[in-house]
This record gives structure tokens, C-alpha cells and sequence, in this order.
């Protein structure tokens, strides 16, 4: 039964996803369906939390609109979740970071990270492209 289970949760975790962690400033870029189009829809905040493991993690973002702070929540193996961007990492000494919540203005900002190496998308594809490309040549050549 367990077996059957990660088998069903293989089939839906996504690998070419960013290792964020908390406190740092994201830009997911959500798949927005209206009718028959489909677009991209970026939602840039600060994660303030993550939870869950497996297919079941899921992260909190929020991000201040128009003066009144918002949170959203996805999950991260989500079919609506095209890819996340980092934008900057900040340093942070919480796991959850529910305290910006009652915070405003200068006081809600966090230490940024200097001299941290800031992951892009484009090379995470980039690697996970290589690497299934170099895997299938192992495999055809043990075949032969």
C-alpha cells in the first residue's frame, strides 16, 4: 500500500523546482485560465512560511498591496505553479515568520544575504535537461 502511494506521488512532484527557503522574496508565476486562453500571472512576495513534505508541501506568501497586506498559500507540486523565481534571500533566525504579520513599513523589511548565489530558473532547466539527456545515453549504451 505505501509502495502504491509514493508510486501515485511520483508521478505528480515536480523536480525543476528552486530550493527557497523562509524570509526569502519570490516571484511565482501562477497559470491563470480565462475561457479558452491560458496566461501567466506573477505574485511577488516574501514566503513566510513552509510546511508539509512530499507532495504535500505547501508555502505562504505575502506581499503588501495597496497598503493592506495579503497572503497566499500554494502548493508547491501544484499543476497551476508554472515555475517560482528567487529575487533575494534574506537572513532570518525563525521558522515561521508570522511576526511581519503585525509589522509595517520599514520594521516588515528583513536583512538581505549578501555574497549568496541567487539560483535562476533558466539554469535549473538547463541542469535537469543535461542530466536526463546524459542518463539516456547511459541507457542506450547498456542496452547495446
Amino acid at each position: 500500500m505505501d509502495q502504491q502511494i509514493r508510486l501515485v506521488e511520483a508521478k505528480y512532484k515536480k523536480e525543476a523546482i528552486l530550493p527557497f527557503e523562509i524570509g526569502d522574496t519570490v516571484k511565482v508565476w501562477v497559470k491563470i485560465i480565462e475561457g479558452d486562453r491560458e496566461r501567466l500571472q506573477a505574485y511577488e512576495g516574501t514566503v513566510i512560511s513552509i510546511r508539509g513534505k512530499g507532495i504535500n508541501k505547501s508555502f505562504i506568501v505575502r506581499k503588501i498591496s495597496y497598503g493592506v497586506g495579503v497572503e497566499r498559500i500554494f502548493l508547491l507540486n501544484s499543476p497551476r505553479i508554472d515555475h517560482v523565481d528567487i529575487i533575494r534571500k534574506a537572513k532570518v533566525r525563525r521558522a515561521k515568520l508570522y511576526y511581519l504579520r503585525n509589522k509595517v513599513g520599514k520594521k516588515a523589511r528583513l536583512v538581505e544575504r549578501l555574497g549568496v548565489k541567487i539560483p535562476k530558473h533558466s539554469d535549473l532547466i538547463k541542469n535537469t535537461t543535461e542530466e536526463n539527456t546524459a542518463a539516456e545515453e547511459n541507457n542506450t549504451s547498456s542496452a547495446e
